[in-house]
């Protein structure tokens, strides 16, 4: 059981911008204990400068900041070790940290493509890992894998990511699986995104011939980040945030090969601008970006403050019944034609 005189803690990876800041931001304004894990030490000090106390910051909250990249096991385990000492445990972990490629399949290069399924896909397995150490310890925590719709319906342009996300839905489900066999009260949560208005869409690699940008519609970071802090708290198996999200995961599991036809036509130049570049971008794949930036990409003119958020269980339900019903109408249509008398 928690001990409710413990200010309670969370680690968040990918947390020295964009959402992961804005999920910073959010807890640390319920005064909690956060620890930021990114690779950036210019953005990780920025954050810190802004954390110090100030009217605005709750005295129980603590800001920790760590320079570490996901894809090494042994550092996410250090920090997790470390911060578990510490603070008497840990609460929450986000898996948030995410690279991606903007290219077709046959223009990603191989070192590339492992790349990001070493940051967005292991990464996650990484600190799921580090922090299933100390939970299972207290048989207590909740760990939220940030996934995003991509992870069910794929698009062109991003198979690395896409694939990645995929694997990470796989390797949840299989580890919920176990946790419940043992018993254990350690909770799993994924969190499915929409398209957010962070700055990822000036960081990505990219070879289009075009800037990149989020599938509309885009929604502002602080308006999920809310979101993911009552996912964390309440623990679902999982939610959907957007109505794109829902409409996504229930598109393809009901006309999939018509979404391929239909991402065919529309997804390769819907995430483009139409403002030219001159060659490859390098993006942050292998090294952070160097700029100072915080939660918002360039998209504040067209991205929505609020956010619609989606329980599957109720979705499914919903359209289930719809479902039954028709094959029920169907089916008693079908009997009363075979039973009425001829003539």
């Amino acid at each position: 059981m928690r001990n409710p005189l413990r200010t309670r803690s969370v680690v968040i990876t990918g947390a020295s911008a964009g959402l992961g800041r804005a999920i910073a931001d959010a807890f640390v304004r319920r005064g909690w204990r956060v620890a930021l894990l990114a690779r950036g030490l210019e953005r990780l000090a920025a954050a810190e400068e802004s954390y110090r106390p100030n009217g605005s910051i709750p005295a129980s909250s603590e800001v920790r900041t760590f320079a570490v990249d996901v894809s090494d096991p042994d550092a996410l385990e250090r920090v997790a070790d470390q911060l578990a000492s510490e603070w008497g445990g840990l609460d929450v972990w986000i898996n948030n940290a995410m690279v991606t490629v903007f290219a077709p399949f046959a223009e990603i290069a191989a070192p590339d493509f492992r790349r990001v399924i070493d940051v967005t896909f292991l990464g996650q397995v990484n600190g799921t890992r580090a922090a299933l150490k100390s939970m299972r310890a207290r048989n207590a925590g909740t760990i939220v894998q940030m996934n995003s719709a991509l992870g069910v319906r794929s698009i062109p342009l991003q198979s690395a990511y896409c694939a990645a996300k995929a694997a990470v839905r796989g390797f949840t489900d299989a580890l919920r699986s176990e946790l419940l066999h043992e018993g254990s009260r350690v909770r799993l949560t994924t969190v499915y995104l929409p398209a957010i208005n962070t700055p990822q869409f000036d960081w990505a690699r990219s070879s289009l011939p075009r800037r990149v940008r989020p599938v509309p519609p885009v929604f502002q970071p602080e308006a999920v980040a809310e979101q993911v802090v009552r996912a964390a708290l309440r623990a679902p198996r999982e939610i959907w945030i957007g109505r794109s999200t829902m409409e996504a995961i229930v598109g393809t599991t009901a006309a999939p090969a018509w979404l391929d036809r239909m991402m065919a036509r529309k997804a390769w130049e819907g995430q483009m601008t139409d403002e030219r570049v001159e060659g490859p971008q390098p993006g942050n794949l292998y090294e952070p970006a160097p700029e100072r930036v915080g939660t918002h990409g360039r998209f504040d003119r067209s991205a929505y403050n609020a956010v619609e958020r989606y329980s599957p269980s109720w979705v499914r339900a919903a359209f289930g019944g719809v479902a039954a019903l028709s094959i029920f109408a169907l089916g008693w249509g079908a009997w009363l034609t075979v039973r009425r008398p001829p003539g």
